[in-house]
């Protein structure tokens, strides 16, 4: 019953608290941005959701657009302006997903929204993790985030797939607080945000 009707209650109206209750940061955030980034504050990309449907998920934009002679745009560690560090490292990046909440494309809870081409690199197993909707925070974020081998984070998340319950997504909630608190699991090592995932071997 929790999972096919009062999760998304529960995401309904968790996600309209969190909006009101960290509104002056959202608005501080959205100018400081304007400014940083000359006019542009958001990050849209697009994720697979549930079942593998595409929509656009919503972050600050905590990187520039800066690119080589070739037109590509330089690597991660280049490309993160000091406002994004501070802002990432505090996860404050992760809030206009609320929005995405409200609108039903993410849950609070869940797995992370990867990118769409990972979904051809997944097993089986791997593939169960987009049988729930995505989430700003989940089981593999409170247990190492970016920190530890996909593999294992894949692992989290189809754990979290098969054993999903209210008390959990409570548990995963306060989790959050105390990981984003302390700072934990921002970087893999020697990387600005995380590794690229290129399969199972």
């Amino acid at each position: 019953m929790y999972k096919f009707f009062f999760k998304r209650f529960f995401d309904f109206v968790v996600g309209l608290i969190g909006l009101v209750v960290f509104s002056p940061f959202f608005i501080i955030i959205f100018f400081v941005l304007i400014f940083n980034n000359k006019g542009n504050p958001f990050f849209l990309q697009k994720r697979p959701g549930k079942d593998g449907v595409i929509f656009n998920v919503i972050k600050f934009k905590t990187m520039n657009d800066k690119k080589d002679k070739e037109g590509n745009l330089l690597p991660d560690s280049q490309r993160l302006t000091v406002v994004g560090k501070i802002i990432r490292k505090t996860s404050l990046d992760e809030l206009p997903q609320i929005i995405n909440v409200i609108k039903g494309n993410m849950s609070i809870i869940g797995p992370r929204p990867l990118l769409p081409e990972y979904l051809l690199l997944y097993n089986d197993r791997q593939m169960k993790r987009q049988l729930v909707k995505p989430g700003i925070s989940g089981w593999a974020q409170v247990n190492g985030r970016n920190a530890i081998s996909w593999e294992q984070k894949f692992e989290y998340d189809v754990w979290y797939v098969e054993n999903l319950s209210f008390f959990l997504d409570v548990k995963i909630f306060f989790k959050t607080f105390i990981k984003v608190f302390k700072s934990e699991g921002i970087n893999n090592q020697n990387q600005a945000t995380t590794t690229k995932f290129t399969g199972n071997g």
